[in-house]
């Protein structure tokens, strides 16, 4: 939130939220990098997409983080699967749901979404793994 706003609940919830789900680093990072430029989007990503959405009692955390990377495999947002592939870190989905979600992503949105979604997946993976063994 900019210095003169005061945070919202939704943004406060938001905030734990998306800490929760992309860790605490993750976040740290994206808010130091903030420009006045983008400070809007920040709060309107935090507020709508995770004080909203992802704060949402119905879905866990791995079900919603389960269908976010199958709809960014399909859209074909590289990073942001990479992102979310690393978040399954905190959310709980496995490696088989994220297999089986992109599994969907091929018959419904195309073979080739899913097979680069798949090999960004595998590369996050061998990263996890790195970084668990060090």
């Amino acid at each position: 939130m900019s210095d003169a706003a005061v945070p919202t609940e939704r943004y406060r919830q938001g905030l734990a939220t998306r800490r929760a789900v992309l860790g605490d680093r993750h976040v740290d990072r994206a808010q130091s990098a903030t420009t006045d430029f983008d400070q809007p989007f920040q709060e309107l990503i935090t507020e709508a997409a995770w004080g909203n959405l992802w704060s949402r009692p119905a879905w866990t955390k791995r079900e919603r983080s389960i269908v976010t990377i199958a709809l960014l495999a399909a859209l074909g947002h590289d990073e942001e699967v990479a992102m979310h592939v690393r978040a399954t870190a905190n959310t709980g989905a496995s490696r088989e749901d994220i297999g089986e979600a992109l599994l969907h992503v091929a018959i419904y949105a195309g073979v080739p979404a899913a097979n680069r979604a798949i090999k960004i997946a595998k590369q996050v993976f061998e990263q996890m793994d790195a970084e668990q063994a060090a």
